[in-house]
């Protein structure tokens, strides 16, 4: 090993050991990069910095920008009680219409922000069934499921988009870093769309089946249908606002996914989603709200966005380079030679598994960022496509559902009163091991089909 690359192995371990411990927060311990490559003679500040301003990162803020306004002209709750009002009066239909709301508003805005909008909500639906806010307290099975799949769904709906989660576009800026390989939102959601579908399904099935079947007494609410209905009624005719900004969201995601049309990339062939997203921002910030003094997008509503994740992408992209640049991926890969023995299909499992269990304990930000650069390092010594092992991690680390400390959706719902620790423990377990399992077979055997890859050949 290299002395540079020594430095750098110190300095991942360090940085590694504050983000699992949160000594300090987070986003502080991936400024160090900026600190410690310069000043070790490991890479200049010019490069370092490079990372910050990767245009992923500009994507994920453009995209909360959006978000954000969604959420300031209150859209994000309109589009989820018409969802849960077409869905139906059923106890399992009521959970599915939660669930499908849940996982649709996580694709475009934080999972945090979805689930905190959707509790109260769902406590509004069980307290209308009864009548009586102590009766549903304890020992609900609609209750449970009913929290519970908020919960999973917000931690599964980020999946579907790529910028659905910041696990997300960690990987996408990733792989941008290592192979020059830019990922499309229409790429990504010819994979991760179908793996959040099943995972959806299956959470769904098990919550309302197996983990908390409903009582045949309530067969028929149509008392959480009549709940939807009034908070409806309550959010009055569509505003002019909410017109507006729907409008400029339908576009930017019809964008987003046209873009890797080739006739699309023939008439504008610098169109990027970077650029889609600010572009969509800027027509926000430009564009008059009913009031005309005031716009649908300022910047003291734009100011809310999680400025830390974009501070922690960058010093994941920070510590990608390091590895390349002074040879440490070279030296871990072939520390993992005796994996080549090793069935890749059974370590894409153990991959999988590791990080899904790992992530109940540890940020999945963090630890994405921790193991994708390792991971590129073990394909390459396996002689295998990097995107297998690296996109499993990926879904994995957004699959952690066992504890209320694992994801702020699980905290936001462990809070409810509705749920103790064992229940969520319980139904946690086995979704882990479904998601697994899920996550596995769809990465080794459709990923491959949608994007033409051989996994058994290294191709950069």
């Amino acid at each position: 090993m290299t002395p540079e690359a020594q430095v750098m192995l110190a300095v991942t371990a360090w940085i590694a050991t504050w983000w699992i411990t949160e000594a300090i927060p987070i986003p502080a311990t991936s400024l160090l990069p900026l600190i410690l490559l310069p000043l070790l003679d490991t890479m200049p500040i010019a490069e370092v910095a490079k990372a910050y301003s990767n245009k992923m990162v500009l994507l994920y803020m453009g995209g909360f920008m959006i978000a954000v306004t969604i959420e300031k002209w209150n859209l994000h709750k309109r589009i989820a009680l018409t969802i849960i009002h077409w869905i139906g009066t059923d106890s399992k239909k009521i959970v599915l219409g939660f669930m499908v709301a849940t996982a649709f508003l996580s694709m475009w805005i934080s999972n945090t922000a979805t689930s905190l909008m959707m509790l109260p909500i769902g406590i509004a639906v069980i307290i209308q069934l009864d009548g009586n806010e102590g009766k549903f307290r304890k020992g609900s099975s609609l209750g449970k499921s009913l929290m519970l799949g908020i919960a999973y769904a917000a931690s599964i709906g980020g999946i579907a988009t790529l910028i659905g989660t910041p696990t997300n576009i960690i990987l996408a800026s990733v792989i941008k870093e290592l192979y020059g390989f830019e990922i499309s939102f229409g790429q990504w959601m010819s994979y991760g769309f179908p793996v959040a579908l099943f995972l959806l399904v299956i959470c769904w099935w098990y919550l309302t089946n197996i983990a908390f079947p409903s009582t045949a007494g309530l067969s028929d609410l149509s008392a959480g249908k009549s709940e939807i209905s009034k908070q409806l009624q309550d959010l009055g005719p569509l505003s002019y606002e909410e017109k507006r900004v729907g409008l400029v969201f339908l576009l930017v995601s019809l964008a987003w996914i046209s873009r890797s049309f080739e006739k699309v990339n023939e008439l504008l062939p610098g169109l990027d989603d970077t650029v889609i997203a600010l572009v969509g921002v800027l027509v926000l910030f430009v564009l008059p709200s009913s009031k005309s003094s005031e716009k649908l997008l300022d910047w003291k509503t734009a100011e809310k966005i999680p400025w830390g994740i974009l501070i922690l992408f960058g010093g994941g992209l920070s510590l990608a380079e390091g590895f390349k640049v002074t040879g440490l991926a070279e030296w871990t890969g072939s520390q993992f030679v005796f994996l080549d023995v090793m069935a890749f299909g059974l370590f894409l499992l153990i991959i999988v598994l590791a990080v899904n269990f790992l992530t109940e304990i540890t940020s999945n930000v963090a630890t994405a960022s921790m193991l994708l650069p390792i991971l590129a390092a073990v394909s390459l010594s396996m002689g295998v496509h990097p995107f297998a092992l690296m996109f499993g991690a990926t879904m994995a680390a957004s699959c952690a559902f066992m504890l209320p400390v694992a994801t702020p959706p699980n905290a936001v719902v462990f809070g409810s009163g509705y749920l103790e620790i064992k229940d969520m423990m319980r139904a946690g377990f086995w979704l882990n091991v479904f998601s697994v399992l899920v996550i596995t077979l769809i990465t080794r055997y459709i990923l491959p089909l949608i994007w033409g890859l051989d996994l058994f050949e290294y191709p950069f």
